[in-house]
């Protein structure tokens, strides 16, 4: 890992997003294959409302490792937010298969459901993610997602 990526790393901690996004641009453009840049400026380009950018940057991002869980949780949260319910349970669902643990997954996948008329499926989901990480719900809604 890099100093700027590093950096990147950062900023996206302390919400100063195109800061973090810049840094990720400059790490790509030394290493063009690095899927942890490519995923954290997915993830930073979703939470700033840039969905396409996001999109593109995740889906390079699993071309290069194609079971890279950080890559399939970040963006299921892509087409959570873009409205893609159904690519977003199956980016969770092929996360949760690696990682049953991942409570972003869980509580995504949650979400989805309940959008795409699961309700009690949903609702279980929600539950066993809050109940691994109570801070999950304030989370997801700093990402715009409730």
């Amino acid at each position: 890992m890099n100093a700027l990526y590093r950096r990147g790393q950062v900023y996206a901690s302390k919400g100063a997003y195109n800061l973090a996004i810049k840094d990720f641009d400059d790490t790509l453009r030394i290493n063009s294959k690095d899927v942890e840049a490519l995923n954290n400026r997915c993830w930073t380009r979703t939470v700033v409302g840039d969905l396409q950018g996001a999109l593109k940057d995740c889906n390079e991002a699993l071309r290069l490792r194609p079971n890279f869980v950080d890559a399939l949780d970040s963006r299921g949260l892509v087409n959570l937010k873009s409205g893609a319910v159904k690519n977003a349970i199956a980016d969770f669902d092929a996360a949760l298969r690696i990682n049953p643990r991942l409570t972003s997954s869980l509580y995504g996948r949650g979400i989805a459901k309940q959008r795409n008329g699961s309700a009690q499926e949903g609702a279980l989901d929600i539950a066993n993610a809050k109940a691994m990480d109570p801070n999950i719900v304030q989370e997801f809604a700093s990402y715009g997602v409730r």
